[in-house]
């Protein structure tokens, strides 16, 4: 019908900043963000639902000249490949808001308007046909998170906050680098869709191809660009390790699945060994360094590193199984692994430490809280029946058909995962009883359970009944392999 839907999503959290300058009150502001963020996350289910699944043309699409002299465009659409992406930003960046509101108690205002700006930049980056637009989004991003890291985090924050941004700086610098090559060997133009369908010479692609995988490594993060993560999560409040490890995480892998695959499809299959061979280290090494943490955050950080290789596994398996699987295990790790932030960030507010050797028996005095716990810790180990099973299983699959090596190589990673998740599992809710503090800690309220609730109804939704959500990714991760397969049969 014309109307802008994807400028709406996109500005709408913009709007809710605006507001919130001009209002006085703490409460006043949270109930603000919530409402706007609330209202942002009906947007994307009314965009979801009148999401066309049998096509892989880009959908709600809107294009305004911007720089003509340029060829530059404000230029958005969606297709299946991102449409989850945007409906997952906005789905976290409500239960953020509600996970920060008794954690975050001095400069709410200006917490809330950074959390807002940073949905809005998240949502961009998703929705962006336009090169040049979809590097504004990209880096803008850094200047919220960095502020919710450096004022607002732990002991430590100015220094996470510091190397987070050094290290996504030099990334996004590469990416620059490439996005100007881009444009003067593919036509002049900006236009996303219109780079895809270049044919560059093999020697373009392959520079090209590692500028874009180091710029994107540092995002997803792989092994060895992963260091800043940790140090990231730990001092960062609840809301931004949900929002690093729901959102950040995936532009990673979203900027190959956008890019690198389809632009330079002879250099990615040509390298995709290479990209097997690191999935697989960071699947066995982000698995054996959460095996070594007693700090709780640090134990869920660094599964991040090990799920997400799972995701670039799936993605250069360049299989039908593979790719489907790690967009969808994207999608379960920002569901699963954003909750699991929640439930240390609601303890660690409890009690204030989040050394697993200080819990214990919290199934007695925290019954519901140890409940939802078991659903995630189970998620994350990709027990049958929760929507990680699916990913992984299709990853895996693709994987084995892809490279035997790797594919047998990540079984380790699995089990790996089974071990330090359980381990901790076990120390926390069914280990010897604490003491103190943590003998009286409460239960989960109302409002947590609101956060949790629809994380939750995910894990189980994706875990038994999938089809809807492949459905959504099936047309357009069809035609990248296509596409893919019949432009990188070269030398």
């Amino acid at each position: 019908m014309g109307f802008p839907l994807l400028s709406v999503i996109i500005f709408t959290p913009v709007v809710g900043a605006a507001v919130l300058m001009f209002l006085r009150g703490d409460d006043a502001m949270r109930w603000t963000a919530l409402s706007f963020t609330i209202l942002d996350l009906a947007l994307c289910i009314a965009m979801l639902v009148g999401f066309d699944t049998t096509t892989h043309a880009m959908q709600f699409t809107e294009t305004r000249s911007w720089v003509p002299a340029l060829g530059i465009n404000y230029a958005l659409g969606i297709d299946g490949i991102s449409a989850l992406f945007v409906f997952l930003t906005a789905l976290l960046g409500s239960i953020c808001v509600l996970a920060s509101w008794v954690a975050i108690d001095r400069k709410v205002k200006e917490f809330m308007i950074c959390l807002l700006f940073m949905q809005a930049l998240m949502l961009g980056v998703f929705c962006a046909l336009d090169l040049f637009l979809f590097y504004v989004f990209w880096e803008a991003m850094l200047i919220p998170m960095y502020l919710i890291i450096g004022v607002w985090g732990g002991e430590g924050r100015v220094y996470a906050a510091i190397k987070f941004f050094l290290y996504t700086l030099a990334g996004s610098l590469l990416f620059l680098i490439g996005v100007v090559v881009l444009y003067f060997y593919g036509g002049r133009t900006f236009d996303i869709l219109a780079l895809t369908e270049q044919d560059l010479p093999f020697r373009i692609q392959s520079w090209l191809f590692f500028a874009f995988l180091i710029a994107f490594a540092v995002k997803v993060p792989m092994v060895p660009l992963h260091t800043w993560l940790p140090d990231a999560h730990v001092q960062a409040p609840t809301a931004g390790s949900i929002i690093l490890a729901g959102v950040l995480l995936k532009m990673g892998a979203y900027g190959f699945l956008r890019f690198s695959l389809p632009m330079l499809p002879e250099a990615s299959m040509y390298y995709s060994t290479l990209m097997l061979a690191l999935s697989v280290l960071a699947i066995v090494y982000g698995g054996l360094l959460a095996l070594a943490q007693d700090d709780l955050k640090k134990l869920v950080a660094y599964s991040s590193i090990s799920h997400m290789g799972f995701v670039t596994l799936g993605i250069f398996s360049l299989n039908l199984r593979g790719l489907e699987g790690g967009i969808l295990q994207m999608f379960n790790h920002g569901v699963t692994t954003g909750a699991l932030f929640l439930f240390v960030g609601l303890i660690y507010e409890r009690t204030h430490t989040r050394s697993i050797a200080d819990y214990g028996g919290l199934m007695k005095v925290a019954p519901v809280y140890t409940t939802f716990l078991a659903l995630f810790t189970l998620s994350s180990m990709a027990l049958p029946g929760t929507n990680s099973f699916v990913g992984e299983l299709l990853v895996l699959s693709g994987g084995f058909a892809a490279n035997m090596v790797a594919g047998s190589a990540a079984v380790l990673g699995a089990l790996l995962g089974a071990a330090y998740l359980l381990g901790m599992y076990g120390k926390i809710a069914l280990g010897p009883a604490g003491v103190g503090a943590r003998l009286t800690m409460s239960d989960v309220n109302a409002r947590e359970m609101a956060a949790i609730l629809p994380l939750a109804v995910f894990v189980l939704w994706v875990g038994l009944y999938p089809k809807p959500f492949l459905n959504v990714i099936d047309a357009s991760v069809k035609h990248l392999l296509t596409h893919v397969h019949s432009r990188g049969s070269g030398p």
